[in-house]
């Protein structure tokens, strides 16, 4: 009689052999998983940095740069929450209903969760994920901290800016600290500086990181926002900048360059330093009022003109093909998220439809940008300006700006187009300008070829009318995709004092 086959001990080890190879194949992918290492500056504008003739000395961000890629036809948001909402999901801010203003701390709105964010598919990649300094993409609801948004840990603020030193904020229905460790309020840190904090606090988790997992850390510093607030000693540096302002702003910066140059090192000492894609930008353009200058670009923070939104961004790894080289191709702040999910082996499926590019081959292999044209953003809740144009094309009045190849279009009201040289620098009759210096009073329509005129001081719509109704076409085509904006009032819930003295989710 035939002997019965014995199969349960030879499955037991095939799947045994199986769970080994599959397990190897994860370590080897595993290893060839960078770190990631995105470092945002508030506020830092176009003449902040050396590289860019700035009296301010960074020495850290220059030599990172150097060495690395500096991405100079690279474009944010004109203010805080629409970079950042763009960043981490990689859609436009008219597809997520954040197309005006900023989330005021008594506002119940943030970033929709109808979609994961940069941080939920890194973590789904495999990657320790971790979140320092700014958050500013709401708290109203639990939902929407950033430990429920794909971090597996957050310590910084909230809320969009408070003092560095008390990490207190009173904005909108009252005052209250912001500052966190996960979701439990940190009273302990009292005058110690934000710079310094979120330094360390970076540092740490860099020392304690374990190396089974690849390392996302996203530091999103408070400075160069105000309070124009720095030690002392940042500012010494500065005693022959005559204005105030701009000498604690470049104190500010310095301080900021000091701990980015702490951070690598540590990163070298972890061993980690070697398999890091370390990426720093800018979340807007400087604002010329506390310290901040975008010379000799046209405009500043909040507005629409290149001094808003052309930004300081660069990438340094020992991974690049090409280093120490300047990338000219066309890239949005939106095109991080799939950027950095490819890079990281991750998967783009379960996101909503993405408005953000790969630019790593043209980052890192200087191919072509796969970027053609980028909208800058249309508000239809800023007032309109002047009169419709075109009654069968996008109107006008509305606040808009597009760019499409080298020609940039910005309709209604974009806001101050001075040209502001820092204050440090002597004038003369080129350096300064308005809105309305090509135009009459009323105009709300202005064209510039930007790749040939990045100072916008040629203003080309009378002459080139057909450009003008092609780039209002693309202008239709887009708000035909928007969705309505949020912008709720306050609410008097959020008040702090109802909550322990401290901001957090009142709903």
């Amino acid at each position: 009689m035939r002997q019965p086959v014995i199969f349960g001990p030879f499955l037991h080890l095939l799947a045994l052999l199986s769970f080994l190879s599959l397990a190897s194949s994860d370590v080897r992918d595993r290893s060839k998983q960078p770190n990631i290492v995105l470092v945002v500056a508030d506020d830092y504008g176009y003449n902040d940095i050396s590289y860019h003739g700035s009296r301010i000395r960074t020495p850290n961000l220059e030599r990172l740069a150097n060495h690395g890629v500096k991405l100079e036809n690279y474009y944010v948001q004109p203010i805080c929450t629409p970079s950042r909402c763009q960043l981490m999901s990689g859609r436009y801010q008219i597809h997520t209903g954040l197309q005006h203003s900023i989330i005021w701390p008594g506002q119940p709105n943030g970033l929709p969760l109808d979609s994961p964010t940069l941080a939920d598919k890194l973590r789904e990649a495999g990657y320790a994920t971790h979140a320092v300094g700014k958050w500013h993409l709401g708290m109203y609801k639990k939902e929407f901290l950033p430990t429920n948004r794909g971090f597996d840990s957050f310590y910084g603020l909230y809320l969009g800016s408070g003092d560095h030193y008390s990490h207190r904020s009173c904005l909108g229905p009252g005052c209250g600290l912001d500052l966190h460790n996960n979701t439990e309020p940190d009273f302990s840190k009292d005058q110690v500086y934000s710079t310094y904090l979120f330094t360390q606090v970076a540092e740490d988790i860099v020392r304690t990181h374990s190396p089974s997992k690849p390392l996302f850390l996203y530091l999103a510093y408070q400075a160069i926002h105000s309070p124009l607030q720095v030690p002392e000693k940042y500012t010494e540096q500065y005693q022959d900048i005559p204005n105030k302002a701009r000498r604690k702003f470049a104190g500010m910066v310095t301080c900021m360059d000091e701990g980015i140059g702490n951070l690598t090192t540590t990163l070298q000492e972890a061993g980690l330093w070697d398999n890091t894609d370390f990426i720093f930008t800018t979340d807007n353009g400087g604002q010329v009022h506390a310290g901040g200058n975008n010379w000799p670009l046209r405009g500043y923070k909040h507005h629409l003109w290149e001094g808003g939104v052309r930004a300081v961004g660069f990438v340094h790894s020992n991974l690049l093909a090409q280093k120490g080289v300047i990338s000219r191709g066309l890239m949005h702040v939106s095109d991080w998220f799939p950027t950095l999910v490819k890079l990281a082996g991750g998967s783009l499926n379960g996101t909503q439809p993405l408005d953000g590019f790969d630019q790593w081959p043209t980052i890192s292999e200087a191919k072509a940008s796969p970027r053609t044209e980028l909208l800058h953003n249309i508000d239809i809740l800023t007032p309109p300006s002047g009169t419709r144009l075109y009654p069968n094309l996008f109107d006008t009045r509305v606040r808009a700006a597009i760019r499409v190849g080298d020609m940039k279009l910005i309709t209604g009201n974009p806001g101050d187009g001075s040209w502001v040289p820092p204050p440090e620098m002597p004038h003369s009759p080129h350096t300064t300008g308005n809105t309305r210096l090509s135009g009459s009073a009323t105009q709300n329509v202005w064209l510039f070829n930007i790749t040939a005129d990045p100072e916008e001081r040629v203003d080309l719509s009378h002459t080139h009318l057909d450009l003008v109704q092609q780039l209002l076409e693309r202008l239709d085509y887009y708000n035909a995709t928007a969705v309505p904006p949020r912008y709720p009032p306050d609410d008097p819930n959020s008040n702090p004092e109802r909550h322990g003295g401290v901001w957090g989710p009142w709903q």
